[in-house]
């Protein structure tokens, strides 16, 4: 009975080795262990702890590159990279890297702007302004602008499983898949992290704005506030090579491309720190002359149901107790964040090319946010990680081993039962049963988030290593007794 042993033991350890969505990150990030009162640092010391900060990270956890912009009311405090790109630049303050769910703040800029200019209104119905939109649920038509921003909408990873289902290509094509997808709660009642949502929007700029997403963000957004090195992309092969990213394994950094999936206007925009450096000053000055004070209040009110999500971006506090608006996003390759603190003008942006297992941007955001307030960052502990990887190639060794042992014995097995006992090759078959069913099991695990069998290979990579493997061998096993007893004279 090792194989369903084994099995189930893996299979339960999942929930612990779990990584956090993107809204979890967001909500988690900037908020550090309460330490005593001190006073806070004077903004001109604040880059050279930084930098000390970061660099020790670096050597404490293999981070290959990162990317960081902090500024201060109109002024930029700092803005420069660390460390090498996944191809082996060198990183610097205009590398272009994956923002991923930090892109949400994009996109809801750019449809609120058409909120100011009178081409839509936030609490009419989607399909007003977009009648592609159709879902095989007759609720989808009350659903609202505003509820696709604060993601009110009813859908969710539960209800569509927008991961592993195949991806689009297009802003259209992901309208246009929703036509068989239906709501799982009614419009406006229910909270849920969604992509899916933030893709409908983008669609919507798109035919609204009168221009594709991409070009409507440059006109509207990026060039007037100079961020001339950004711009947003489809899916994982538009991504430059500046903006691939890496996995770790055994506490080395791996560079791997990015899994296959769709993310314009919920995870697409690539950018830099200065470019970064350019939004946090715009964003902690009120976004004058892009959108209105209505509009900026509009952005920055959580909705009912859920008081800490507001419109591309979330509501919180760091340990200290100081009001922030920020958000956090991640590939599977890649993780970002960002924070404002509007009462001391404060702005932080960091993008890190290492995956959503990890969260090393959300982790380094929590640090800086700390040197800003006069703390001390905690340091990092990338051992959990280690230990946990040691244990799954462990037991994928141990696993080869007892595979060869099966195999070898295969005679004396088939000796000693001759076709009468062959159900007790049931339990090999529980890896098979378990790498089947892995993306459904994930699902009930992170509580309704999806993700597809090879995005799974990149959260949990030496445990998917392990079950592959063990699905290898125990069908290896089953094949050598099986043969030993079908073959004539397989007896000694």
């Amino acid at each position: 009975m090792l194989p369903t042993t084994l099995a189930a033991i893996c299979l339960a350890l999942l929930p612990t080795i779990s990584a956090p969505s993107p809204a979890a990150h967001a909500r988690g990030a900037g908020v550090s262990a309460p330490t005593p009162a001190v006073h806070a640092p004077s903004p001109a010391s604040v880059p050279a702890s930084v930098d000390s900060y970061v660099e020790r990270y670096r050597a404490a956890t293999g981070l290959p590159g990162v990317e960081v912009a902090i500024t201060k009311g109109d002024k930029v405090l700092h803005a420069t990279g660390y460390g090498r790109t996944a191809t082996g630049e060198p990183v610097t303050a205009d590398t272009p890297m994956a923002m991923a769910s930090v892109s949400k703040s994009f996109t809801a800029l750019a449809v609120l702007r058409l909120a100011d200019q009178g081409r839509l209104a936030l609490d009419q119905p989607v399909r007003r302004y977009l009648p592609e939109f159709t879902m095989a649920d007759p609720r989808a038509a009350k659903i609202t602008v505003r509820q696709l921003l604060d993601q009110t909408s009813g859908m969710a990873d539960s209800a569509f499983h927008e991961r592993s289902l195949p991806q689009p290509h297009t802003l259209q094509g992901a309208v246009a898949r929703l036509r068989t997808a239906r709501l799982a709660a009614d419009p406006g009642t229910a909270f849920s992290y969604h992509n899916t949502n933030y893709q409908v929007a983008a669609r919507l700029v798109e035919v609204a704005g009168g221009l594709p997403f991409a070009a409507y963000l440059e006109a509207q957004v990026f060039r007037p506030l100079g961020m001339d090195h950004s711009t947003t992309v489809d899916t994982d092969r538009d991504l430059p090579p500046s903006a691939r990213g890496h996995l770790y394994v055994l506490g080395r950094a791996v560079a791997l491309p990015e899994p296959t999936g769709f993310g314009n206007g919920s995870g697409g925009v690539i950018s830099t720190a200065n470019d970064m450096a350019r939004w946090l000053i715009a964003q902690n000055g009120g976004l004058t002359g892009l959108l209105s004070p209505r509009a900026v209040r509009e952005m920055r009110t959580p909705s009912k149901q859920n008081g800490e999500y507001a419109l591309g971006w979330m509501i919180g506090e760091t340990g200290r107790g100081t009001p922030v608006l920020e958000h956090g996003g991640d590939l599977h390759t890649s993780t970002a964040h960002q924070l404002l603190m509007p009462s001391s003008g404060y702005g932080v942006a960091v993008m890190a090319n290492t995956g959503a297992a990890f969260a090393d941007a959300h982790t380094l955001m929590n640090g800086i946010v700390a040197i800003i307030e006069g703390g001390t960052p905690e340091p990092p502990s990338p051992q959990d990680w280690i230990i946990i990887d040691a244990f799954f190639a462990l037991l994928t060794l141990v696993t080869i081993g007892l595979a060869a042992r099966g195999t070898v014995r295969a005679r004396r097995w088939a000796a000693r039962r001759t076709g009468r006992r062959l159900w007790r090759l049931a339990p090999y078959l529980v890896p098979l049963l378990s790498c089947l069913t892995i993306v459904p099991i994930h699902r009930v695990l992170a509580r309704g988030r999806d993700a597809g069998w090879i995005q799974l290979a990149y959260i949990y990579p030496t445990f998917m290593i392990w079950l592959v493997t063990a699905t290898a061998a125990c069908l290896t096993v089953v094949a050598a007794r099986l043969w030993r007893v079908a073959r004539p004279g397989s007896s000694p």
